[in-house]
């Protein structure tokens, strides 16, 4: 399975959990199975174990206006993700930086791929 379906699959778990607020284990074996490759763990349950550091990296790079609880379920499982990969190394900055803007371009409003970029460079 290619990085960005993984990253797709990842974004759905990490939705999920926000929006109902469930197991994030339990969501990704529902979602991707029993065998879970170790980077979607790394993207999903690890970020979510490291959720409290992310969300305050995440709440440094908003403006004074906005903080991550105000954001949509969408985009904070985006940033979380891309938040976990920049901090686990799993590829480069540009990298997960472009893949997290395609993943908003495609499942957010508008705009939100502008809110999405600024935030990860700022990481």
């Amino acid at each position: 399975m290619s990085r960005h379906t993984l990253r797709e699959k990842a974004m759905t778990c990490l939705y999920q959990y926000f929006l109902l607020h469930g197991d994030i284990k339990a969501i990704v074996v529902d979602v991707c199975g029993k065998e879970v490759d170790p980077f979607l763990y790394t993207v999903t349950i690890d970020a979510v174990r490291h959720l409290d550091y992310y969300v305050k990296k995440i709440n440094e790079a908003l403006s004074e206006e906005w903080e991550f609880d105000r954001l949509g379920c969408i985009e904070k499982a985006i940033l979380l993700m891309a938040a976990a990969e920049l901090d686990f190394e799993t590829a480069t900055k540009a990298i997960v930086i472009d893949e997290a803007v395609t993943l908003s371009k495609k499942y957010c409003d508008s705009d939100t791929y502008k809110l999405i970029n600024g935030v990860l460079d700022q990481l």
